[in-house]
């Protein structure tokens, strides 16, 4: 039978997850975006060291909250320092997040710059199917950026036409405006295109179209309305199991 000590220690569990939750939100947002989506090694150990505070003064109910809450603190504190002295120093951002290497250099693999970055034939060949490219033989140039990601410049010959190889005038593209989520107005968003409601409204039931069954509806800067349905009466066809 569970006594009380075992619901005192559950919701100790539960009160020091949720402190943890908090405080991993607060060092995450002040490390900024880059943290989420381009890890370098310096950004990578302190994610690791910020996990493992969390997880012990989450799980380890001897020790002090504080101290694990101090610990995740101090960590952001410092990757946060770091980020900003990187971008006024060159050397200190080439000491700290490292600096993007060639690996093929005018159509030939340089392999000793795959050795130093640790990096093998294989683990190179499969980034390069990632982009698209299973030859290798169309590559120019690919350069092994600090996050680890393969960025490819493709010989002339493979890459894709673009208006200006064939002196073609285009029309300037802006950003698509969410005006509609989930059946709820983007006041503001319409604001921003210069609409209202009313527009809006007077636009769906042109198309016969009602506010609630609308999943998505934007706008491009040719105010161009494209309604996506919400769709719940449509069979799925399972063939990707």
């Amino acid at each position: 039978m569970v006594n009380i000590m075992d619901y005192m220690e559950l919701l100790d569990v539960f009160i020091r997850a949720i402190t943890s939750l908090i405080v991993l939100f607060v060092a995450s947002k002040m490390l900024g975006k880059k943290q989420v989506s381009e890890l370098s090694i310096f950004d990578y150990v302190i994610g690791i060291s910020i996990g493992n505070f969390a997880a012990e003064v989450t799980l380890n109910l001897e020790s002090k909250i504080i101290n694990g809450a101090l610990a995740v603190l101090l960590f952001g504190f410092i990757a946060y320092l770091v980020s900003i002295i990187t971008l006024k120093s060159m050397t200190l951002r080439r000491f700290f997040m490292g600096v993007p290497t060639i690996i093929i250099q005018n159509g030939k693999i340089l392999k000793n710059n795959l050795r130093k970055n640790k990096i093998d034939i294989n683990d190179m060949l499969e980034q390069c199917r990632t982009k698209g490219y299973f030859d290798v033989s169309q590559i120019e140039f690919a350069v092994l950026e600090v996050n680890g990601d393969l960025s490819i410049l493709p010989k002339s010959q493979y890459r894709p036409l673009n208006p200006d190889d064939m002196n073609l005038k285009v029309a300037k593209e802006g950003l698509v405006a969410n005006i509609i989520i989930d059946g709820k107005i983007m006041i503001n968003n319409l604001k921003r295109i210069g609409k209202d409601d009313e527009w809006l409204l007077k636009q769906l039931k042109v198309k016969g179209k009602s506010l609630d069954s609308v999943l998505l509806a934007t706008v491009d800067n040719k105010e161009k309305l494209v309604l996506y349905g919400k769709n719940e009466d449509i069979d799925i066809l399972n063939i990707l199991e």
